[in-house]
């Protein structure tokens, strides 16, 4: 899989490729279908596919202090691209210069001139170019002036609802973590860096994989049942507290991670926790005798929902 910016140039194998073309924050059931049917379009025609995705998120941009609300990092789509079977991921750096882009030269230029694009696959709600002002119609329009088929994917529907990122976002702010997991095919995942922490875990017998939030969605506070997965591409059982640690002075936001039945050192290692069932939420106690009284709870109760009891 290779990753691709238009500064850096798209190497000539992969011109004339297929484009899967979208945010695919998240990279749901609907995602899928786009990328799915741009992949299946690329074997049958004997093209290479593109799955191009754009960073930073647009709302990021154009609403730089809304709270975190990412379900992926580009590592994570890089990795999800790859899975389904596309050829490389083309990074569009949203900026002033994309911002101001016509939805015209949107697809003159950047889609025909400098991609060499051979065909577009999109879902059916796309809109790109300056203030939003091209549609699907317009892409297929303009696709057919410079040799682009343009074809559009019908939104996908769970519990005859259209599925969708804020769809994802609503059912982990809620705890449902069961709902999220439909809607993407996979449990929602955190990747990042293991930190250094107090060791109080530790202390407590509980030691801890600490890593920080970034620009992820907060999910819902409270302590999970948890899959792990290390840098060498093991994957553990846990049981994870996601939050601000109430019971402790100051409040700190982190996803603690606790691995089942393990005992390597994680420091410094990138690993990404997927958050598989909510557990119940954080809470503040009185005494640490009370917490982990407490911990020992979620610890069965992981174990149990993560069928190793």
């Amino acid at each position: 899989m290779k990753r691709l910016t238009l500064a850096g140039g798209i190497p000539d194998s992969l011109k004339g490729a297929v484009v899967g073309l979208g945010n695919f924050d998240g990279f749901h059931l609907g995602h899928q279908a786009v990328v799915g049917r741009a992949i299946q379009r690329g074997f049958h025609e004997r093209r290479p596919v593109i799955v191009a995705t754009f960073e930073p998120h647009p709302v990021r941009y154009f609403k730089p202090d809304v709270p975190p609300f990412r379900l992926t990092t580009l590592d994570q789509r890089e990795r999800l691209f790859a899975h389904a079977g596309a050829d490389a991921m083309l990074v569009f750096e949203f900026g002033e210069d994309l911002r101001s882009t016509s939805a015209e030269d949107f697809v003159t230029e950047l889609l025909a001139s400098r991609l060499g694009a051979a065909g577009v696959v999109t879902g059916d709600d796309f809109t790109f170019g300056k203030m939003r002002g091209g549609d699907v119609q317009l892409l297929k329009r303009l696709g057919a002036e410079h040799g682009i088929a343009a074809e559009t994917v019908a939104s996908v529907l769970l519990d005859g609802q259209r599925i969708s990122s804020g769809r994802v976002r609503d059912a982990l702010l809620a705890g449902d973590t069961g709902s999220a997991t439909r809607l993407m095919s996979r449990d929602f995942a955190i990747e990042g860096v293991v930190q250094e922490g107090d060791k109080r875990g530790r202390e407590l017998g509980y030691p801890t994989a600490n890593m920080v939030l970034r620009e992820y969605l907060r999910p819902r506070y409270g302590i999970y049942a948890v899959r792990a997965t290390l840098e060498d591409g093991s994957e553990h059982p846990g049981v994870a507290s996601l939050g601000v640690r109430p019971t402790f002075d100051p409040p700190t936001e982190l996803l603690e991670t606790h691995l089942l039945d393990f005992g390597g050192d994680l420091y410094g290692q990138k690993i990404e926790v997927a958050l598989h069932a909510f557990i119940r939420d954080e809470k503040k106690f009185e005494d640490v005798g009370a917490l982990v009284t407490h911990m020992r709870r979620d610890e069965a109760q992981a174990r149990h929902l993560l069928a190793l009891d």
